[in-house]
């Protein structure tokens, strides 16, 4: 394999299982980090995630009968995984599988009918368990294969966010909101996307850290609690909702500013509910002054924008964990870290922070000595580029 580029051995392994001949093609998408709005995606509020150079690659073939193959290069032992297009319903023993079946399930109900079966092979270089959204890379990345391969011309990039949302929320059972396909289909190379998650408004704002990199560091710990907790957070948001509905014309948390939100806040009669439309409301606006900071090139303003996102989300939302917190202290604590908070749906996962280029080394070496002391167990750290959307590759 020596000296063969990735989409090379990509294919070679294709053709091991899938036999030679026809047309094979090759499709990326990434995943995505978010730098701050967290947890404002479902509620009408802006997000600021870009999309990274790690993600998911798709090598297929079309079939002349109705048959679905799958593998995964993540999952050798699960071998390949057969199925049928008249076998698309979710269910605990298609495993991953799930979410391209999800993914083409949205397609079928929206009438792009699939008129033929498929090979495919992927290969993920997201870690898995992470928080980067390995699951809408997959989403996204089965979306272009069926827009490309069954021509449906009319189907954008913005749909295929859409339809990856759906599947993820209908078929597999995640009531996730729309950043992270969104990130993943409509990234840019350099530049963070400004989404108003309400209205699907969205603009590039160049990422230009002088001097700084992004780093994310994988705590390694994913609390079992997520999807539970994560429905849990939305219907105690989507109640404090209601609750000030009745007296303020509002459409989601995200319409208020801080100041008529402590205005209107009694309406909200449990303190538990309070606290999540308080982060809501706090985290969307901390977002509209991160993005004017970075577009006024004050990075030190947008790592203070991080670093109380992640107070929120600790405090607020209740969303992190020990695990994280330890990495969260131990960054702030450094002198050249920029700002550093929890990034993706939380109880674990990864952090992100943005540390000076001369320091990310002692960065990596220190903090990883102090976490595996605390915890027990190493963390992971990558230092990635913000790259562009899914394409063909």
């Amino acid at each position: 394999m020596e000296g063969k580029t990735l989409k090379e051995q990509l294919i070679q392994k294709f053709m091991e299982l899938y036999g030679e001949g026809g047309e094979i093609r090759a499709y990326f998408a990434p995943g995505r980090v978010n730098l701050i709005g967290e947890h404002t995606d479902y509620n009408g509020g802006h997000v600021f995630p870009c999309a990274l150079t790690l993600g998911t690659y798709g090598i297929v073939r079309n079939r002349e009968d109705r048959k679905l193959r799958f593998y995964s290069v993540n999952f050798e032992k699960l071998g390949v995984i057969e199925t049928s297009l008249d076998d698309l319903v979710p269910s605990k023993a298609a495993g991953w599988t799930n979410y391209p079946k999800g993914v083409m399930w949205a397609f079928e109900k929206r009438d792009h009918k699939l008129s033929h079966g498929l090979d495919i092979l992927i290969y993920g270089n997201i870690p898995n368990g992470s928080g980067l959204s390995s699951s809408a890379s997959l989403e996204v990345l089965t979306g272009l294969i069926l827009k490309d391969t069954f021509g449906f011309d009319e189907v954008s990039m913005v749909d295929i966010a859409l339809i990856g949302q759906d599947s993820e929320n209908n078929f597999n059972g995640c009531n996730c909101g729309i950043m992270d396909q969104f990130a993943s289909a409509m990234g840019k190379k350099d530049h963070a996307i400004f989404l108003d998650t309400n209205t699907l408004n969205y603009e590039y704002a160049p990422v230009i850290l002088e001097d700084a990199k992004i780093v994310i560091t994988n705590s390694k710990v994913k609390h079992s609690l997520v999807d539970s907790a994560y429905n849990d957070r939305r219907n105690e948001s989507e109640t404090a909702l209601k609750e000030l509905q009745t007296v303020v014309d509002i459409q989601t948390l995200g319409d208020l500013t801080e100041s008529e939100f402590e205005q209107y806040k009694d309406a909200i009669k449990d303190p538990v509910r309070l606290k999540r439309a308080k982060h809501a409301v706090y985290e969307n606006q901390r977002t509209i002054r991160a993005v004017e900071a970075l577009k006024n090139q004050d990075i030190e303003l947008f790592g203070q924008l991080m670093n109380a996102s992640h107070a929120s989300l600790r405090d607020d939302y209740e969303v992190s964990c020990e695990e994280i917190d330890i990495l969260v202290d131990l960054a702030q604590a450094m002198p050249h870290v920029l700002g550093s908070r929890i990034t993706g749906g939380g109880f674990g996962g990864c952090t992100v922070s943005i540390v000076k280029n001369d320091t990310v080394e002692k960065f990596v070496d220190e903090i990883g000595k102090a976490y595996e002391e605390k915890v027990g167990h190493k963390a992971e750290f990558y230092v990635v580029d913000i790259g562009d959307g899914a394409k063909i590759i």
